[in-house]
């Protein structure tokens, strides 16, 4: 399979890396400075791209691959207020986008615990429930798109929470999910749910030791990908 790498970063090296250890091949490594090569670029030779860039720039590449008729698998986040547009253009040009916060297995698992704990704990009260993420500091968005997904799943199981609010520390007003956003170098990334009472405490935690999971999952999605068609995402890759 032929896969193009837009945003040729951290991420976009290791995606790379362990794509030609799967045996695919490489149809060309996009980012800032070579983004005028897409003009050139054979899209016929392109089987799927996988767009792990930064938050400025999303949008206009995931709009090109659709465009050109390119499956595409985004994992960036920060950019997220314009997907019902990118939705919307993926239904009109009969493509495939899929998107997700996290590629990873592990946190896949961990979203839908939090999603379990958060509808046990719908009618405890005296619990308040807050969330803490740490990444690495060249990460620019905060809270993290992994961290709003956790949020969204809080809220949509929990009446008395409606909405979810960055802070420095947990003190909110009621029915608002604090979220502290620390960034703090070389965490890949850890993220804990705490339900806090008088008596005692709840929590849940997931710890990254890298960042090959989040890379090949999106390699896992980029093969499975290649002949679907939709908007798509974790809720349809993996089965459990």
């Amino acid at each position: 399979m032929n896969i193009l790498i837009l945003g040729y970063g951290k991420m976009g090296r290791i995606i790379s890396q362990i794509a030609e250890e799967r045996g695919h091949k490489i149809a060309a490594r996009i980012n800032i400075e070579n983004v005028s090569d897409l003009e050139t670029l054979d899209t016929a030779k392109v089987d799927v791209a996988i767009e792990f860039s930064q938050p400025e720039a999303a949008y206009d590449n995931i709009r090109w691959c659709l465009q050109n008729n390119i499956p595409v698998v985004s994992g960036t986040t920060g950019w997220l207020e314009k997907k019902p547009e990118i939705e919307k253009l993926c239904e009109a040009q009969k493509g495939a986008f899929f998107y997700a916060s996290n590629f990873s297995i592990g946190v896949n698992i961990f979203f839908k615990v939090n999603r379990f704990l958060a509808r046990l704990m719908n009618d405890q009260r005296d619990y308040q429930v807050s969330m803490e993420e740490v990444h690495h500091t060249e990460k620019k968005d905060a809270p993290s798109g992994t961290a709003i997904t956790l949020a969204e799943g809080i809220i949509e199981e929990m009446e008395k929470v409606k909405t979810w609010k960055l802070v420095k520390e947990e003190k909110v007003e009621d029915q608002e999910l604090p979220v502290v956003a620390k960034r703090i170098d070389p965490a890949p990334g850890t993220h804990i749910v705490t339900y806090h009472s008088k008596i005692d405490d709840i929590e849940i935690k997931h710890t990254a030791h890298s960042r090959e999971g989040f890379a090949l999952g999106a390699v896992l999605v980029a093969e499975w990908i290649k002949d679907k068609k939709g908007v798509l995402d974790m809720n349809d890759f993996l089965t459990f």
